[in-house]
């Protein structure tokens, strides 16, 4: 295996909390609500959005993403630093999560996590992360994050790419 290649991992609470939250409706509700129908499962993430003199605010997309094939190749990262960003699948599919800590302002050696259906993430603010990475169809998500006109963007492109593989 080269040192260039990524195994994936499944995503857990603990594993990936130094990056984000991973939301999912597990255990019992925080409290059942609509005349007992539904049960709520409150406040899953934490929301990061600076305002600016663009006025920056949360809000909600849509976006709707091709699948991609294992092995797959990482050659770009990115990180938002003036907003949190929160993935919340609108189908029940898994999809491919990558991420990786700060080092000198550049990305560390990625991570890569596998979710299980009903499982969505919220990626803190300025953390490094891969592109939206749907493995199935549809690729639809709904998204939380930091709209305004200010450059919330920052893309590194690596010299060499990493290839991201299922575990053996």
């Amino acid at each position: 295996m080269s040192d260039r290649t990524i195994l994936i991992e499944p995503i857990s609470a603990e594993a990936f909390a130094p990056f984000g939250d991973l939301m999912e409706a597990t255990g019992g509700p925080t409290k059942i609500i609509n005349q007992g129908f539904c049960g709520r499962y409150h406040d899953l993430a934490g929301l990061d959005i600076l305002p600016d003199e663009d006025q920056g605010r949360s809000g909600i997309s849509l976006f709707d993403a091709k699948p991609r094939d294992l092995p797959y190749q990482l050659d770009m990262m990115e990180r938002h630093p003036l907003g949190s960003q929160a993935f919340i699948p609108m189908s029940m599919n898994g999809f491919l999560v990558i991420v990786a800590e700060d080092e000198d302002g550049k990305p560390a050696r990625p991570r890569a996590f596998i979710t299980k259906a009903g499982q969505a993430i919220n990626f803190k603010r300025n953390v490094w992360h891969g592109v939206l990475t749907p493995l199935y169809a549809p690729g639809l998500f709904a998204v939380v994050d930091r709209i305004g006109t200010a450059d919330n963007l920052e893309e590194i492109w690596f010299e060499q790419p990493y290839m991201v593989c299922p575990a053996p």
